[in-house]
């Protein structure tokens, strides 16, 4: 069945942006409990997934609502980092030709989350040829679900920032566009979307790990397309 992915950094590693307490809460409770009810319905479902974006894909109704907030989250976590960098050359140059630069960027991403009614997300996409556009969800819809390639995200539900930043959703987004956003991660979805690397996937539910490790172990290898 699918995991729960550890996070990539301590659950005190964004403080001040996002604090301990909130991470810990966000990580080990909602997340969790989106992946633990995608598991369930799959098992009363019968079916065997091979991969979370498959399921999301093909699902709707509650199934669909709780295997893409599973996803979200997991590419949510990815999208953070303590370590505070600028944009790499590549997606920086495409964010110029886009939004004229990082404070255009800044300020459009910033408008979408604040001004997004009610909960959802709030994206940075790429389409075909690496044009960038920003644009927001609502409650648990997804970029992966439309044919949209996602290269960063922020989550605007309120158990996102409500405890460090009560309703205050607009400084949430400044801050954590400051200070935590993973630029790396975005640069590498971009170069993924033109060839170079994999794109963010959903870790492999357990017991197909455990069977691609059986077989490996064996002398064989896995034929299943990635």
């Amino acid at each position: 069945m699918f995991v729960l992915p550890r996070l990539p950094y301590a659950y005190d590693a964004l403080e001040p942006t996002i604090s301990f307490e909130t991470l810990h809460a966000h990580h080990d409770k909602h997340h969790k409990t989106y992946v633990e009810t995608t598991n369930k319905l799959v098992a009363e479902m019968g079916g065997r997934p091979k991969t979370l974006e498959d399921v999301i894909r093909s699902a709707s109704g509650k199934l669909f609502n709780n295997a893409a907030q599973a996803w979200n989250h997991a590419f949510f976590w990815q999208c953070m980092t303590p370590e505070r960098a600028a944009p790499p050359s590549e997606l920086d140059g495409a964010i110029t030709r886009a939004f004229g630069d990082l404070s255009g960027l800044r300020s459009k991403f910033v408008e979408e989350g604040a001004t997004h009614f009610a909960s959802g997300w709030v994206w940075l996409i790429a389409g075909e040829g690496g044009g960038l556009r920003v644009t927001s969800t609502h409650d648990a819809d997804t970029p992966i679900a439309h044919g949209w390639t996602p290269l960063l995200v922020c989550d605007v539900w309120e158990h996102a920032y409500y405890l460090d930043y009560q309703n205050d959703r607009k400084a949430f987004l400044e801050a954590w566009f400051d200070k935590v956003a993973n630029w790396r991660f975005a640069e590498n979805q971009l170069r993924a979307l033109n060839g170079a690397g994999e794109l963010f996937r959903y870790p492999a539910p357990e017991d197909d790990l455990a069977e691609t490790t059986s077989r490996q172990s064996q002398g064989q290898t896995d034929a299943r397309p990635s």
